[in-house]
């Protein structure tokens, strides 16, 4: 990936789609109804968003963390014929430990 820094409090995250095999074993057919995934891996974060006095305000979430975000905040780009998603930091719902 070429050398992204998000602006304020963005983040590019590599989506994680979801697995195709239920836990029983079924395997889902391609054909089956696809949604948008709602995980994600953080693979930048710009430095934060600003306070009314002009103060940064620090990431919660880091490069590495596994995330759940909002199924349709995300913008979807293409870089070097890879998808990413950039999501504010509003958008993550939960880091996933």
């Amino acid at each position: 990936m070429m050398n992204i820094k998000p602006l304020n409090g963005n983040l590019f995250l590599e989506p994680i789609d979801e697995e195709k095999t239920t836990e029983s074993g079924i395997v889902l057919p391609d054909t089956a109804e696809k949604q948008r995934p709602v995980r994600g891996k953080v693979i930048a974060a710009g430095p934060g968003n600003k306070n009314d006095q002009g103060q940064v305000i620090p990431m919660t979430v880091k490069v590495g963390d596994v995330v759940f975000f909002k199924q349709y905040g995300p913008d979807e780009v293409e870089v070097n014929d890879k998808r990413y998603l950039v999501v504010s930091e509003s958008d993550i719902l939960a880091i996933i430990e």
